[in-house]
């Protein structure tokens, strides 16, 4: 009886420290649900939700009939799998390399390094990209007329800046992603490490028959929830880093900058929510069929899916 108190103590201690993350997921992720019905109603304020009328699909008609929702809802993918796999490949590789640093000191002080920068606001780092990409007095432009060679107007040139935004995404995120990695890889036993070097393995060789086949768990739950959000990007990136320029929309606009405009520019609510409920449709269906697809051909000794 002592050993159930005392374990129910602890576990109740634990399910406390959870408590603030269930309050803010109840709040606003379930709550906010009531107001995917604007996608159905012909919104008007006055009215609220409930005294409104109901259109249907009307307001999914016209956003699909939209050519920003549609050079959005484009962006929105490429970027997307663009960061999920350059970013899930250089967090592996990083994660590897800091796993082979015997010191602990140096493995601490990489780890704080990468880590930093994401805990910087998206607003602070458009200072930094700004200050490198200005037209006039940005680092970048003023290398390129010391070496000869003419200034782009980086700001005006939407073909730079999906790579621009990836190199932005992986330093704001590859000290997290990389951590959950280098985790996963310091629980691995380094027996397995050393009868793969007997077998005449090098530490290239070790890293694609030791180590990804351990974590692959991991790596796979990385995938999918990675693959869910496919359709909600990073807004702070897309806005603040490129300034809202419209200049950029060809290559930068995503269905998360779609839906702000929408609101705050249009006031089209209506439009908006049936933008959102697209985005949380497609994201669940995304990650239930990839889901799906692991499951079947995973070995049956080791399922690998979520659920």
């Amino acid at each position: 009886m002592g050993l159930q108190t005392d374990l129910g103590r602890r576990h109740g201690a634990w399910l406390l420290m959870t408590l603030p993350a269930v309050l803010w997921i109840v709040v606003f992720r379930y709550v906010t649900l009531v107001g995917l019905g604007i996608a159905f109603i012909d919104y008007r304020p006055r009215r609220g939700i409930f005294g409104s009328d109901f259109v249907g699909l009307r307001n999914f008609e016209f956003l699909f009939r939209t050519e920003a929702a549609l050079r959005a809802t484009r962006n929105t993918v490429l970027l997307s799998l663009l960061f999920l796999v350059v970013s899930m490949v250089v967090a592996l590789a990083v994660a590897y390399m800091i796993y082979q640093i015997y010191s602990s000191r140096m493995t601490k002080y990489y780890q704080t390094v990468l880590l930093l920068p994401n805990f910087i606001s998206w607003v602070i780092v458009s200072y930094f990209v700004f200050a490198l990409l200005a037209t006039e007095s940005g680092i970048v432009n003023v290398f390129l007329r010391n070496i000869g060679r003419d200034p782009i107007a980086w700001y005006s040139s939407p073909q730079y800046w999906p790579f621009i935004l990836l190199m932005a995404h992986m330093w704001n995120s590859l000290g997290w992603s990389s951590l959950i990695y280098l985790a996963a890889m310091l629980g691995i036993d380094p027996q397995l490490y050393e009868a793969a070097t007997l077998d005449g393995a090098n530490k290239f060789k070790q890293f694609f028959s030791v180590t990804i086949p351990l974590i692959l768990p991991i790596v796979t739950l990385n995938f999918l929830l990675g693959l869910g959000n496919i359709f909600a990007q990073d807004f702070g990136l897309f806005y603040q880093v490129t300034r809202n320029r419209p200049q950029l929309y060809p290559t930068t606009d995503v269905l998360d900058t779609f839906i702000y405009r929408s609101i705050a520019g249009l006031g089209n609510i209506p439009m908006a929510s049936a933008a959102q409920f697209y985005q949380s449709v497609v994201g669940f269906v995304l990650i239930l069929t990839a889901n799906w697809l692991i499951k079947r051909t995973s070995r049956s000794d080791q399922d690998l899916s979520i659920f």
